[in-house]
């Protein structure tokens, strides 16, 4: 079933609805949708490059606005939608250690959910849930989500269709290394400055 939902999501890249396509499924994937909009988000950025950073900025558009709709279900719906999407994924358990997460970490808890292939849409949800401040949870949700966006759609830019392969063969390795990189940079300048 998995499979035909995500042919489903890329046979949208070959249609003129594209760029809505790919604003709904960043806005669902950040509440509740299983399929990440990088699917759709990499065939249209391909299919015309010289738009991939249009592309990235619907998708980043689309993805924090379904964020606040994650954030919304549970702050205020989480008995009644937000603990379902939560078991759906299997995720029921670690509830207690994003509380730990967002307790330590704030901020940097909703930026690395954003980058990496952590289920952004479970830290959406917890951030309502434990009530993280909504302007910090937007800002984090905002710089993450436009950087995982605009690394797809620059570098496909940039390389052409031939890099379409590499970023799918390798993503998640290259979402871990920029998240380590730009959490070390921030460390040195803390204690640099």
């Amino acid at each position: 079933m998995l499979r035909r939902l995500y042919d489903w999501v890329l046979h949208w890249a070959a249609t003129p609805y594209g760029t809505w396509a790919v604003f709904a499924l960043a806005f669902a994937e950040s509440s509740f949708f299983p399929i990440p909009p990088d699917v759709l988000l990499i065939a249209m950025c391909v299919a015309r490059p010289k738009r991939a950073f249009r592309y990235a900025l619907v998708c980043s558009i689309g993805s924090v606005l379904g964020g606040c709709l994650g954030y919304l279900i549970g702050w205020q719906f989480m008995a009644a939608v937000g603990n379902r999407i939560v078991e759906f994924y299997g995720l029921g358990d670690k509830v207690a250690y994003i509380e730990a997460l967002y307790n330590t970490y704030d901020a940097w808890a909703v930026g690395i959910a954003g980058f990496t292939p952590i289920p952004y849409k479970v830290f959406t949800i917890a951030a309502g849930m434990f009530k993280i401040n909504f302007t910090v949870f937007i800002l984090a949700s905002m710089i993450s989500r436009s950087a995982r966006f605009f690394l797809v759609g620059g570098l496909i830019y940039a390389f052409g269709p031939r890099i379409q392969g590499f970023i799918d063969r390798y993503f998640d390795f290259l979402a871990v290394a920029f998240t380590v990189l730009l959490v070390a940079s921030f460390v040195v300048l803390k204690y640099a400055f």
